[in-house]
């Protein structure tokens, strides 16, 4: 029997979301499929806390390692991937769980895909030159003229940035203003995270052990593939904490220069997913113990 609606779980980065994730996968026998920006490339495994081999060999996971750091991806190569590993999930009898942080993925599954106007190349070229002479914060303040309801999504990345102007240069509207197509499939959204100050702690102990385990390595091969100074920005340079793991392994950074930096980043976007999941997602933020007990109880009642 499948499940109805699709269960996704969230939570802010390094909050546990995908131990409880292989934890209740094996209980229920589901499947992952992983809503996450940055583990979809292969080669990005120590910098993207990417499930381990044998993580994987315990519970199936999809939409991991599916295009090389020099292809850019976006929502719209997402939500067709993950439309069709649902569908074929569903069909097959199988038990999908999707499970990730990247708050435009989940909110294209559970509400549809934006209805905003197809890319102006010529126009995009024009913004990303923009960007490379002006910088992240004058687009920034150009939308705040018009739109500063708009800010906080943008969450300062650089190509939804470039986007929303885009947009906004041919229509005089947001991608927002345009509404979403009817999603796919019906979803239930749980969500958890523990305090802020507890995310902090969490936080600077992954880091710390990422960069001993060969984060600034993987940076370095990162680099070999595609240069971080690229205009447009490429997306796997967007990953987060890779630029700090770079600079010291050029030793411009030190241990705990980088360490304090990347940590700080990852407090900052935390604080950015929970206000994303609450007010995009429409989603309450539980306890993890609350999180997980809900999860728990919706399985029980509706895998069987």
């Amino acid at each position: 029997m499948s499940l109805s609606p699709i269960p996704v779980l969230t939570a802010p980065t390094a909050s546990g979301k995908s131990a409880l994730a292989l934890e209740l996968a094996q209980e229920f026998r589901l499947e992952i499929v992983s809503a996450d920006a940055f583990t979809v490339y292969r080669g990005l495994d120590i910098g993207t806390a990417k499930p381990r081999a044998a993580e994987r060999a315990l519970v199936p996971h999809h939409l991991l390692d599916v295009v090389d750091v020099t292809e850019n991806y976006g929502v719209s190569g997402w939500i067709a991937e993950a439309e069709a590993v649902i569908t074929d999930l569903l069909e097959r009898g199988r038990r999908p769980l999707v499970v990730g942080g990247t708050g435009f993925y989940l909110r294209a599954l559970t509400q549809g895909l934006p209805l905003a106007p197809a890319a102006d190349p010529k126009l995009r070229s024009q913004l990303e030159a923009e960007l490379a002479e002006r910088g992240l914060d004058a687009l920034l303040a150009d939308i705040a003229q018009v739109r500063p309801d708009q800010l906080e999504r943008m969450e300062r990345n650089p190509r939804r940035v470039v986007r929303a102007l885009e947009v906004y240069r041919q229509s005089g509207q947001f991608p927002s203003d345009f509404g979403h197509q009817a999603p796919r499939f019906t979803a239930q959204v749980f969500a958890f995270s523990p305090p802020l100050s507890e995310l902090e702690k969490r936080a600077e102990a992954r880091t710390r052990q990422m960069l001993a385990a060969g984060w600034p390595a993987e940076a370095e091969w990162l680099a070999a593939q595609v240069a971080p100074d690229t205009t447009p920005l490429p997306t796997a340079w967007q990953a987060l904490g890779y630029r700090e793991a770079l600079a010291l392994a050029h030793g411009h950074r030190t241990l705990d220069e980088a360490a304090e930096q990347i940590t700080l980043a990852t407090r900052r976007y935390a604080k950015r997913q929970r206000t994303f999941i609450r007010t995009q997602l429409g989603a309450e933020l539980l306890s993890p113990q609350e999180g997980h007990a809900a999860l728990r109880d919706f399985l029980t009642t509706n895998v069987q």
